[in-house]
């Protein structure tokens, strides 16, 4: 079967990191790409889950929550009351 070249580009330190994988499963970025294309057109579909994260309910978001409600329980920071205002 006759090859062809395609070109892709990514972030620089996605290609730094998925290079370095590649190497330490003993396999070249080609043949995780090829292999990546292989299985979609045989299965005709994305050959794992692609799905976009809730921003609000992301790990760093809820990490961030949790430790401003620890120091707000420990006393630190402020806390506000919210006063609601009636619209003419």
């Amino acid at each position: 079967m006759a090859q062809t070249s395609v070109n892709i580009r990514m972030d620089e330190e996605l290609k730094k990191k998925f290079e370095e994988f590649c190497n330490e499963i003993g396999m070249s970025m080609t043949t995780a790409i090829c292999i990546f294309a292989k299985k979609a057109v045989r299965e005709q579909k994305i050959p794992f889950e692609v799905s976009a994260e809730d921003p609000f309910y992301s790990t760093a978001n809820i990490k961030r929550l949790e430790k401003a409600i620890a120091e707000l329980n420990a006393g630190y920071g402020k806390s506000h009351e919210l006063i609601e205002v009636e619209s003419e």
